[in-house]
């Protein structure tokens, strides 16, 4: 393998990094191959040249051997944008339009999804928008991630003020408590919110959903990993449910998979 400094681009080989996706698949369970290949092996490389190493074979005996690197490379190669309410005015749209309506089927059977929650700002917006709506108690969001130091995180629900840039002032004075100038989620909010570990590319997706938030996650995995989990998204809801996606993703193929646009990035499962 070539030495990695003394590479005027900067980059290795994508052989080696196709050698390096198979060893951790192999020794991590973790499967890479889904993601687009060069954001992916930029990442990678990045570390790579923190830890001045000349190669991906050197990068897998240190993961291997040490423990804290390992959490570093897992925590890196996960996607984790942070902010309450991101997109906010898509987020009054839900409250104000397809929530009530979703809720008005369900009751508390109401069960939604954040696929990719990260470090838990979308499920507990979400958890926050139920509160306002007065849900029933048996309303609730599964957050799933595949991170494991996102979703501790996530469960300590303390955040700093920078995610808190697009919450309303009101939810911010009856949904947190201000702690040594961070903000912590209350509890009211916290028990409407299970967390769990899961793979998206191999994991089984949970069934009958009435909502799943899946925001700027999607993007970022390669054609057709992205095909596979638009449709098993589609396959996830139940009939009239509703797939909640990013500003910057579109499905494409949404008729094919019984999904109808009813407003731009939320689609309903109509068969």
């Amino acid at each position: 393998m070539q030495d990695f400094l003394s590479q005027s681009s900067g980059e290795l080989p994508i052989e080696d990094f196709q050698w390096f996706v198979k060893e951790v698949h192999r020794h991590f369970g973790l499967d890479l191959s889904g993601y687009k290949p060069h954001r992916m092996k930029r990442r990678i490389e990045i570390l790579i040249r923190k830890y001045r190493l000349s190669s991906y074979q050197e990068y897998l005996r240190l993961l291997l051997t040490n423990s804290s690197a390992k959490e570093e490379f897992l925590d890196k190669i996960t996607i984790n944008v942070t902010e309450f309410f991101r997109n906010p005015e898509k987020w009054w749209e839900l409250r104000d339009k397809y929530l009530p309506e979703l809720l008005s089927f369900s009751r508390s059977r109401f069960k939604a999804w954040s696929a990719g929650c990260a470090s838990g700002e979308e499920p507990y917006s979400l958890a926050i928008l139920l509160e306002e709506l007065k849900a029933p108690a048996g309303a609730y969001v599964l957050a799933t991630d595949i991170d494991d130091k996102a979703l501790q995180e996530a469960k300590n629900g303390v955040y700093e003020s920078r995610s808190m840039i697009s919450t309303p002032k009101a939810y911010v004075d009856r949904y947190f408590e201000i702690v040594d100038g961070m903000y912590k989620v209350k509890d009211v909010v916290k028990k409407r919110v299970t967390f769990q570990k899961h793979n998206m590319l191999q994991d089984p997706f949970p069934q009958g959903l009435d909502l799943i938030v899946c925001r700027n996650v999607v993007i970022y995995f390669e054609e057709n990993a992205k095909a596979q989990l638009y449709q098993n998204f589609a396959k996830a809801l139940r009939l009239g449910g509703l797939l909640f996606v990013g500003s910057t993703e579109r499905i494409f193929n949404h008729a094919e998979l019984g999904l109808k646009i009813v407003s731009p990035f939320f689609y309903r499962r109509v068969t």
